[in-house]
Parts: C-alpha cells; structure tokens; sequence
C-alpha cells in the first residue's frame, strides 16, 4: 500500500472508533485499538484535524460535525459487511472481514451488496459460472483471512461486477474493474457469482 492508502484507513479507523462510541476518545485508547506507528497515527489526527472533522481536547478527540456525519458513514458501512459476513463466519471473523472491508468498498459496491443480501446462498461458484457472462459476486466463503484479504486488495470483493473471460485447466480468467486476473481453482471455488443478467 501507498503511503497515503495507509494513511486513508487509519484516518477512517479513526473517526470509526471515535463515531462508535459517540463522545470524547482518550488518544492512548486510539493508540491500543489502532496498530500502528506513532508517526503514522500522529500524522492521520493532524490530516483529520486540519479537515475540520475532529478537535483535539486535553489528551482526547472528539468529533466535529462534518466529522460525525464522515463517521456515521464509515460506521454504518462497517455494520453491514458485519451483518453481511456474519450468516457464515463467526462474530470475530464477520467484524475482520468488515473492518477490512470498509476501506475498499465502493458506495456502488454498498448498494449491490443490500441488493444481493438475501440472495447471497444462490450464488455458485465462480469455477462453474459460464463463459462471457457477468455477475456479481456474493460471497467469499475462504475460511483463510490472509487470502481473503489478498483477494480484497485484487478488487475481487462481495458486491463486484466480475466476469469468467476464459477457462484454463487449473483455474479462469476474469476481468474485474478493467483488470484480468488468473485464478486458481481451489480459489475459485470458494468465490461465489450470482447471475443477476447485468
């Protein structure tokens, strides 16, 4: 990731823990919960407080207005991947795949996601889906957290547009936001596409 991805995530973790909680954040509470450099997290607080999204008060941040409404939407997307996630994988699991997540979908992707939710078991695999059609993918059912988040950072995530371009012996092909990516068998078995005629 680029520095200022990494920066991105860490600004919205931010708001996010402050916006749960809905009042003043101590920092030392920030530093246990956010994994990172000091550096890096002295630098996101002052991009956020330069943005007029949060002040800083006697050791503690809190929210601005323009900050609250950031949060509410970082919040919000954060528990509906949790919800998403939750029908097949633990608590613990449902809220890493969320916080995850969070920073790489889409407000499009949101929307297809609240479409696709009850109908996320009808998906098959990618493995079977046909040839030349597009689909939207509804499920990532890898139990691997280190390949799902690799899969995440390819574009291929829960609510994407995707379509098989070509059949190999070991795997497919497909394009995904403009990008070909070879996948594995194994892999593409555990990615489920739904034919939603798009």
């Amino acid at each position: 990731m680029k520095e200022s991805d990494i920066l991105r995530v860490i600004e919205e973790d931010i708001l996010r823990i402050v916006g749960e909680r809905k009042k003043r954040v101590l920092l030392r509470f920030i530093r246990t919960k956010i994994k990172v450099s000091y550096p890096f997290l002295s630098k996101a607080i002052e991009s956020l407080e330069e943005a007029g999204l949060i002040c800083i008060e006697k050791e503690s941040i809190r929210l601005t207005e323009k900050g609250r409404n950031e949060a509410e939407d970082i919040v919000q997307k954060h528990l509906v991947l949790e919800k998403y996630f939750r029908e097949n994988r633990s608590q613990r699991k449902a809220h890493q795949a969320a916080h995850l997540l969070e920073h790489y979908v889409s407000r499009e992707v949101m929307n297809n996601l609240k479409k696709i939710f009850t109908l996320k078991k009808e998906g098959v695999p990618l493995i079977e889906f046909g040839l030349k059609k597009e689909g939207l993918i509804t499920d990532i059912l890898s139990s691997d957290y280190k390949l799902f988040e690799r899969l995440i950072s390819m574009g291929i995530l829960p609510g994407e547009a995707i379509e098989v371009i070509h059949k190999i012996p070991n795997g497919v092909i497909v394009e995904i936001k403009n990008k070909k990516i070879v996948l594995d068998r194994s892999i593409a078995k555990e990615i489920r596409v739904l034919d939603v005629g798009i």
